[in-house]
């Protein structure tokens, strides 16, 4: 397929191998319809139902976890990171091993992101992109973090980058990212865009969402061009990533540009503050094509898998799960706590009472207390499984009560409970 004579817009053959179908929309308490709905995805792998969290796997790894323990907390799908995976340990062993999901051992379906985040934040010293703060909204083209080093330069190609494990230059395009997606060989990939931050000025944010629409057309040209040639390979989705920071015309237009072309989904990534997040996603789904999936990259806290999903996102995924349990804090209905507290040292209760897990049907407070304050991994593991599972399962029930209308009166109760203030009441025991 020549890039002279591709069309974006027409589909390819293949794509009939990925599917999503809509289920249920979300009702208004008046009855009226609104963006939220239920879902599944259809991959080679399996089904996705939807709303889903997906469980964050940068590095073909669950943080701490086996795929068998991924699997038995619940999680449908896992995601990996495109740019980690190609500096180590390359794309090409992942592609000799039979793809992500086998050199992993997971039997569930896999996504990849493109890299994108990783050359921005890495490349500009901005680690948190949700919530992250404009100081300046005419602020510089070349927006680059306090005492910082810029890693990363952006050109209208592709990124030049230094690898942060050792300092060596290599270039990503789009091009270049479809391929390393495609050895990867996750179900769901994402196109390579341009992911500004807050403080660049709006002038900078037109120019990269133009780019980020001509990488859109050249990642579809490559991700056919790679499928014709990988003929004996299952279909791999791709979906475009949508940019445009807080601009309401930037974001619908994004839509509509990328909505037009023949991706089989849509990631919703970008810099933002956490209050305009509801507002942002029901921009892009009302734009957006009804058919097609979107995925909201990088959240996980409970107020903004509620607002997400209200406002039409089908999937996302976060790391903070098992991030923050590498640090000893464990979710619970009444807030997230940290097991480092003196007061957990004779808790024999588990981390939340009636919570299913294997942690907590197995191990109190006061043990992983104790391997917490050993040093031990074994802490990493057991907390991880619980935050997991307890928003895995979260997001489980939103999917549960969206199908039998209760949906606001679930979203009343937890966030009443969790953002309640108080302390533990199940840590006051021992």
């Amino acid at each position: 397929m020549s890039e002279k004579n591709f069309n974006p817009s027409n589909p390819h053959s293949r794509q009939a191998e990925f599917g999503f179908e809509v289920g249920t929309r979300l009702t208004s308490p008046e009855g009226s319809e609104m963006l939220g709905r239920t879902g599944v995805i259809n991959t080679p792998h399996g089904q996705i139902k939807t709303p889903a969290f997906i469980a964050v796997g940068t590095k073909a790894t669950v943080k701490a976890l086996t795929p068998v323990q991924v699997a038995e907390l619940g999680a449908q799908a896992v995601l990996a990171n495109a740019y980690h995976l190609y500096l180590q340990p390359g794309a090409d062993i992942l592609d000799e091993a039979g793809g992500l999901g086998k050199f992993m051992s997971w039997q569930g379906p896999t996504f990849t992101d493109s890299g994108g985040f990783q050359v921005m934040s890495l490349g500009s010293g901005f680690k948190k992109v949700i919530d992250m703060k404009s100081v300046d909204q005419s602020g510089p083209d070349d927006a680059v973090a306090p005492g910082k080093e810029r890693l990363a330069n952006v050109d209208d190609d592709g990124v030049w980058f230094k690898s942060h494990l050792d300092g060596s230059k290599h270039r990503f395009s789009p091009e270049i990212s479809m391929n390393v997606q495609h050895q990867i060989g996750a179900d769901i990939m994402f196109a390579f865009d341009e992911l500004t931050t807050l403080q660049n000025s709006r002038g900078y944010q037109v120019e990269s969402l133009e780019r980020t629409r001509l990488w859109a057309q050249r990642c579809i040209a490559e991700h056919f061009a790679l499928t014709d040639s990988r003929a004996g390979k299952d279909y791999q989705a791709l979906f475009g990533v949508i940019q445009g920071a807080q601009y309401e015309d930037l974001r619908r237009k994004a839509c509509q540009d990328l909505g037009a072309m023949a991706f089989d989904g849509f990631g919703i990534g970008g810099a933002l503050e956490k209050e305009n997040l509801g507002t942002i996603v029901g921009w892009c789904s009302e734009e957006l094509p009804e058919n097609k999936p979107r995925h909201l990259l990088g959240i996980s806290e409970p107020d903004d898998i509620f607002t997400a999903i209200e406002n039409g996102a089908d999937t996302f995924d976060c790391v903070s799960p098992t991030r923050v349990a590498r640090n000893s804090a464990f979710y619970t209905p009444h807030g997230r706590f940290n097991l480092s507290g003196a007061r957990y040292k004779r808790d024999f209760t588990p981390l939340v009472d009636g919570c299913s897990c294997y942690t907590c049907q197995n191990f109190t407070r006061a043990y992983i207390h104790h391997l917490h304050k050993s040093k031990e991994l074994l802490s990493h593991t057991l907390i991880s499984i619980h935050n997991e599972h307890f928003t895995v399962s979260l997001v489980d029930s939103v999917r549960e009560a969206i199908e039998d209308g209760s949906f606001f009166a679930l979203k009343e109760k937890v966030l009443g409970e969790y953002y309640k203030g108080e302390p533990d009441p199940q840590g006051l025991r021992g």
